[in-house]
């Protein structure tokens, strides 16, 4: 029988600074684990609703997982103010735990841009999280900086997506980043993509559906996730 995923309001998340504004995708009843996936920076508008993030999403519910999507603090409906990351990480917990109630699963992550430095420091010392995704990983945007000092003692799984015309993540200064993380680890470059994900003036077409296929790979590769039937 064909699984269809619903997409569910989440009334009880809860973080530090308040209510957070969450979806979920539920997932068969089966689903061997489930994830998370984080938006970008609120400043540039970033949502639970970001395209990328919606194609992420997809990519685990092809798999028939249960996603939990959410607008970190201040953001949308979400209570709160905006951190500058520190609490971020704290709705990163929230959100970890509220799945860990609700399915007591291992948990996959992914996240893109801030929800990626964010997620990621959150998550790689968490021994629930099994697998990480970094998407568009920045090292330097609108004037913020990120490090990552703390991949090198993250021996979990690790795949980093970039475009290869990554205006926040320069080549170089991610092969620097993924240099310093620890095995297993994996980077892959999608041709003619920027930040977001889109095109280029020599390549105009969106890269998102090549970006989820990327995902679908890893995860089928290392987690060995059955197909929805």
């Amino acid at each position: 029988m064909t699984h269809t995923a619903q997409i569910q309001s989440v009334e009880d998340l809860r973080g530090p600074a308040g209510r957070l504004e969450a979806l979920l995708n539920t997932g068969r009843a089966d689903a061997p684990y489930a994830a998370l996936v984080c938006h970008p920076h609120p400043a540039g508008g970033g949502t639970m609703h970001n395209k990328v993030v919606y194609h992420a999403m997809k990519a685990f519910v092809s798999f028939g997982l249960p996603v939990l999507r959410f607008n970190f603090r201040g953001t949308g409906l979400s209570e709160g103010a905006h951190d500058d990351g520190r609490g971020e990480q704290d709705d990163v917990r929230a959100a970890l735990d509220w799945l860990d109630r609700r399915f007591a699963l291992p948990l996959l992550f992914c996240g893109f841009s801030f929800g990626s430095a964010v997620g990621l420091r959150a998550c790689c010392p968490d021994a629930r999280v099994k697998g990480l995704i970094g998407l568009g990983v920045p090292a330097h945007a609108e004037g913020r900086d990120y490090s990552y000092e703390f991949l090198a003692e993250c021996q979990k799984p690790k795949l980093f997506i970039s475009g290869d015309h990554d205006q926040y993540g320069p080549r170089s200064t991610m092969e620097h980043i993924f240099s310093t993380a620890s095995e297993p680890k994996r980077l892959t470059w999608i041709e003619g993509a920027d930040h977001f994900f889109q095109g280029t003036p020599h390549s105009p077409a969106p890269k998102l559906n090549q970006m989820q296929q990327e995902i679908r790979s890893w995860l089928d590769a290392l987690f060995g996730l059955p197909a929805t039937p």
